[in-house]
């Protein structure tokens, strides 16, 4: 099958994602799956599909919405979640994970979407896209549903790299106000610095710095810093992006996936307690699948590795064909915003950021 010589039947011209279809814990099933959901709804949307050519040839045929869509690269290996990133940097070329980043890395795709490994697609990230000049941690943004009128907060690093220093943590603000303006069309995001309680004194030397410097920058990068926030306004209305280091936030982020579980399986008890709370039950079932929709992580499945020459979206490792149409409903979006070119030039104008916390006059990036 061939996605790209066909690339003007949707639209003007169909924008190609790179697919690691192995990897995740559906198998390559589920990925093909959720490929041809978001093909049946969006016509302007190609794929580059990589793992074992005979395996994904015998998924694809019966997929009539991915016909002439999808173009199969030969990868006869695969990454596994036990697989110590530093062995498959120097082993795995050969994996489908290392084939899907060279698509981008070659201006054949614009976007690589995988199920794997966090770690080793982090680290082959870096090494095969390259950061950002100026950046010195990428980050993974992760969205958390909210009450926002966007529907969701954007979270940074949600585990990327444990580390993160005062400047590191400034670089992740900047991140985060691009990613709000190009992903939910935020002209002005409001950030907050996560910490253990939201007076100026509390927290570590390294926050009470970043807090001084994000501060001294916002209006030079053009986004509303709120100051210190608390774990409870992840869900908030406070702030759009809150920032982080990468320990901290991948244990928030499971914490939460937790307690959404959590509530769900209590919800479900309860109903099922008795004949008159099936009744209640059966009588609440749209808002009761409303609210499902809202919080349901599929929904919001994807984080974004930023700061990197290309945008990679890293999808939950459990996620379902659901789940994977909506890391590529992501994918599309960004690309199609041209995130990883206004992130790069908001990057290079706002990068010079030292100890005199001097920033450029005007900054005219997204």
């Amino acid at each position: 099958m061939g996605a790209l010589g066909d690339q003007k039947a949707g639209s003007a011209e169909r924008i190609v994602i790179s697919i690691d279809a192995m990897g995740g814990d559906q198998g390559p099933a589920a990925v093909v799956s959720g490929m041809a959901h978001s093909a049946a709804k969006n016509p302007d949307i190609g794929f580059i599909l990589h793992g074992p050519h005979a395996e994904l040839e015998k998924l694809l045929v019966r997929r009539r919405e991915l016909a002439d869509r999808v173009e199969i690269r030969d990868a006869p290996q695969t990454v596994t979640m036990d697989d110590k990133p530093s062995q498959i940097i120097r082993q795995g070329r050969d994996t489908s994970m290392w084939s899907a980043l060279e698509s981008v890395r070659a201006g054949e795709a614009s976007v690589c979407v995988s199920c794997g490994n966090t770690g080793a697609l982090m680290l082959m990230s870096v090494m095969r896209l390259r950061k950002l000049p100026g950046i010195s941690r990428p980050a993974i943004a992760v969205m958390w549903p909210s009450q926002n009128p966007q529907q969701h907060n954007i979270m940074l690093d949600g585990g990327a790299d444990i580390r993160a220093d005062a400047k590191d943590l400034m670089q992740y603000a900047l991140m985060g106000a691009s990613y709000a303006r190009n992903g939910f069309g935020l002209a002005r995001p409001r950030i907050g610095l996560l910490n253990v309680g939201t007076e100026a004194h509390k927290g570590r030397a390294e926050l009470r710095e970043a807090h001084d410097l994000i501060a001294a920058n916002a209006e030079i990068a053009d986004f509303e810093f709120v100051g210190f926030v608390e774990g409870r306004d992840l869900p908030g209305t406070v702030c759009d992006v809150i920032v982080t280091d990468g320990f901290t936030g991948n244990i928030a982020l499971k914490t939460g996936e937790g307690t959404a579980k959590l509530v769900g399986d209590l919800l479900r008890e309860a109903f099922n307690y008795s004949p008159l709370s099936r009744l209640a039950a059966l009588l609440a079932y749209t808002s009761l699948q409303r609210l499902k929709k809202r919080v349901d992580p599929r929904r919001s499945n994807g984080g974004v590795f930023l700061g990197l020459h290309g945008t990679v979206v890293k999808s939950h490792g459990s996620a379902d064909a659901t789940g994977v149409s909506s890391a590529i409903k992501l994918a599309f979006g960004l690309s199609q915003s041209r995130f990883s070119e206004r992130l790069a030039a908001r990057i290079a104008a706002a990068t010079p950021l030292d100890d005199d916390q001097s920033g450029p006059e005007e900054d005219t990036a997204r």
